[in-house]
Parts: C-alpha cells; sequence; structure tokens
C-alpha cells in the first residue's frame, strides 16, 4: 500500500458531514497530538492543488503542525521558524476560513512564539500540561 492509498483508508475514519475527511482528519489528528500525521494528511489534499484558492490555506496549516513536530523534537528555533511561516500562510486569508477562526489561529500561534521567544529559546513549552487545541466552527 504506498503513502496515498494509507492516508485514504486513514482519512475513512474522519468522514464528518461538510469536509474532506483529510481536512476534518487534520484536526482530529492535530488535537491528539499526533502532528506529524496531522501534517501528512492535510498534505494528500493540498499537493493536487498547491496553487488552488486554498493553497496558502492548507500550507500553512500544515507549517503549523510542521511546528509542533519540532517542538516534539526539542528543535525550539526550526519550530519558531515554521510558526512563522504558517501565520504568514494564514493571513492571507479572511476569517473564518474553511470553517476555521483564522483569528483564533493566529492568537495560538502568537502565544506560542511568544512562549519561545520569552526565554530565548532554551525551553521547550510543549508539555502534557500546555498542548494546542484547534477547532473548525459549526
Amino acid at each position: 500500500m504506498n503513502k496515498h492509498e494509507r492516508i485514504a483508508e486513514l482519512a475513512k475514519t474522519f468522514a464528518t458531514a461538510g469536509v474532506d475527511p483529510r481536512y476534518s482528519g487534520y484536526f482530529a489528528l492535530f488535537n491528539q497530538q499526533k502532528f506529524y500525521e496531522a501534517h501528512d494528511i492535510l498534505e494528500d489534499l493540498w499537493l493536487p492543488d498547491r496553487k488552488g484558492v486554498n493553497g496558502d490555506f492548507y500550507k500553512g496549516l500544515i507549517q503549523l503542525a510542521g511546528a509542533f513536530v519540532h517542538l516534539q523534537k526539542n528543535r525550539l528555533r526550526p519550530s519558531a521558524a515554521l510558526f512563522k511561516l504558517a501565520q504568514a500562510n494564514l493571513e492571507k486569508y479572511s476569517s473564518p476560513h474553511e470553517k476555521l477562526n483564522l483569528g483564533a489561529v493566529q492568537e495560538l500561534i502568537a502565544g506560542w512564539l511568544w512562549r519561545l521567544e520569552k526565554d530565548e529559546f532554551t525551553i521547550n513549552p510543549l508539555t502534557n500540561a500546555m498542548t494546542p487545541q484547534l477547532a473548525l466552527q459549526k
């Protein structure tokens, strides 16, 4: 089974009315702190249409998950760099977009950047007590 087939199987478990299961799967996996898997499932949606109207939107969400992958691996500066890229890509869209409150996402990003920068990249803010959550609007 290739990567695309594996992701298609995984996506079936996230079928939600009104949105692509890879999109809803991103949020479910992200909220379980499975950031690499969240990145992977959304990348499958983004790659075929990365130059489309939602190209930078999906790219920003993928970068956001990637920033947390770096935090999980204790790579604090690369994490900050991805947070900033995600910020730049997501600010191109008005809120809400694709049922996502982008204002809340931008606040989440700003908060994690602040935590990294206030300690001059010496303390990893990602702990069991401090984990990010994202939610789609109804």
